[in-house]
């Protein structure tokens, strides 16, 4: 039976050193420019006709642009909306990426949780320094809970720094942990429907039709939550709400 592990293997297509650091072009590189360069399609060619009567691709691209400006303003505010740029790119990427991923002998990349801890750690950091520039020392406030006995407060004080620290982690490890999961059943049963062959396949086969349209929706929904997290922390970090 093949290994489901095996789609997951960075492979180098390009070899490079960079004062010792390998710095090598893989798989992983080549998908993330795909993603890159599929956004800036769909974004850039896709509104560029900016007709009155829309085209499919400026539809799609309308309709996107939309769904996070309404997500920003939703969650975050008004005053989120000069974030709005990184919030709608990431969201895209994390998109593209993760379909991607559905196309036959493709790469997931977000399948792997360097790439996915390397994004939750930039929306950490980013989110930390808006906190700090707004509200200065102020900020440590969001870790003192309001209405709270004073014999409780050492406690609470560093129950919540510890969950504002694993907000990365957990992050992170909800967008890798879904992909990982869902394109390792899709191989275990294609793997089985190889196996039974024509008599016994059938029933792996329908399964993995319909896992298959799961695993859609759930690339959707991990960039969807990864997104609207990040809109979240947007808000704790400029109204403090807690």
């Amino acid at each position: 039976m093949p290994d489901p592990m095996h789609q997951f293997e960075i492979k180098r297509l390009v070899e490079l050193d960079v004062f010792g650091l390998d710095a090598s072009f893989t798989n992983s590189s080549l998908f993330m420019v795909l993603a890159a360069m599929c956004v800036i399609f769909l974004t850039i060619f896709g509104m560029r006709g900016r007709a009155l009567v829309p085209t499919r691709m400026q539809s799609v691209a309308e309709i996107s642009y939309e769904f996070v400006a309404n997500m920003v303003r939703d969650n975050v505010g008004s005053g989120g909306q000069r974030y709005f740029p990184f919030v709608f790119t990431l969201f895209m990427f994390i998109l593209f990426c993760n379909m991607l991923g559905m196309l036959p002998y493709s790469f997931t990349v977000t399948s792997h949780i360097i790439i996915t801890f390397a994004m939750a750690a930039v929306v950490f950091i980013g989110v930390t320094i808006i906190g700090f520039a707004k509200h200065g020392i102020g900020f440590l406030k969001f870790f003192v809970p309001s209405g709270v006995p004073v014999a409780l407060l050492p406690l609470l004080v560093v129950i919540e720094v510890i969950s504002y620290l694993t907000r990365p982690v957990s992050l992170s490890v909800r967008l890798f942990a879904n992909m990982m999961a869902g394109h390792t059943m899709l191989k275990v049963f294609g793997a089985f429907v190889v196996g039974l062959g024509v008599i016994g396949g059938w029933a792996p086969l329908a399964f993995m039709v319909a896992f298959t349209g799961l695993e859609i929706l759930v690339a959707f929904l991990q960039a969807y939550v990864f997104a609207i997290l990040t809109c979240i922390y947007l808000n704790d970090a400029l109204h403090m709400h807690h």
